[in-house]
């Protein structure tokens, strides 16, 4: 089994969902971007999704496009994205890893590359928010080739023929879109989402991780109620530029500790 696939059945038999945070690989800065991701991993996170950062990144609101400007601005790139996960599993770092980013910086670096790397470096899978399920066979076989997981989106509005093909190709899990438009912390999460979450189960078996929103305890725990996962990005960015310099790591391990402790009070079986 993979990394996410048992790391899934572990919290499966646990009755907890899984927390999965999101944060741009150098930021805030190149220098503390290191140890505040093994502190997000000490700290309670299952799986961690790192985002290559990219001038434009379409799905996302603009909490994460500011700290993804900013880390291009510290000078990381997808290569910077490989070194990291090398230097976190030389350092015993077991947690799953992901890396979100977009085609064109894939496709610049060469996906035969990018997949032998990635494999060597030891991430775990990519997800890739504007690769079409429906064009994605070619990206699917070579990370496949390597073990490499893609990760694909499912939302309410997605159309019958892309649904097809996200269950048909999709591995890891399915990354469920509660809301339309892009990320950024909510006052709530739609109310029809549990709905959504329990049509997608009837269509797969991969575990089903809810994104777009999830700003507090509150909606951990509820999302837990009926998800697999919850990711959170946009609330830990937050976190982190409010908390004063110094104390940064501090509130961010206060920040997953609390999250965290959300999915295990809320999870039921599923």
């Amino acid at each position: 089994m993979s990394r996410i696939d048992s790391m899934f059945a572990r919290l499966r038999e646990k009755r907890e969902c899984a927390l999965i945070p999101y944060i741009p690989v150098g930021y805030p800065t190149a220098k503390e971007s290191e140890s505040l991701i093994r502190a997000i991993a000490e700290s309670g996170a299952d799986l961690i999704e790192l985002g290559v950062p990219y001038a434009d990144p379409l799905a996302d609101g603009p909490t994460i496009q500011e700290a993804s400007l900013a880390a291009v601005e510290n000078g990381i790139n997808l290569k910077s994205c490989l070194s990291m996960v090398r230097k976190l599993r030389a350092s015993g770092l077991e947690t799953p890893i992901v890396l979100m980013g977009y085609c064109n910086s894939f496709l610049a670096y060469g996906l035969e590359k990018l997949a032998e790397e990635a494999k060597l470096a030891g991430v775990d899978g990519f997800i890739i928010p504007d690769l079409p399920s429906t064009m994605a066979k070619p990206w699917v076989q070579i990370f496949e080739s390597r073990s490499l997981q893609v990760i694909f989106f499912l939302a309410p509005t997605t159309s019958e023929e892309r649904a097809s093909a996200v269950v048909e190709q999709g591995k890891g899990f399915l990354y469920c879109i509660s809301v339309a438009g892009v990320t950024g912390e909510r006052e709530s999460l739609p109310e029809e989402l549990p709905k959504f979450i329990k049509q997608a189960r009837t269509v797969t078996s991969l575990p089903l991780a809810v994104g777009f929103g999830i700003s507090n305890e509150k909606h951990v725990r509820e999302v837990s109620e009926y998800a697999d996962g919850a990711i959170v990005g946009s609330a830990l960015i937050n976190v982190i530029k409010q908390a004063p310099p110094h104390e940064i790591e501090a509130e961010v391990r206060r920040f997953i500790l609390k999250m965290k402790q959300a999915t295990r009070k809320a999870a039921t079986p599923i």
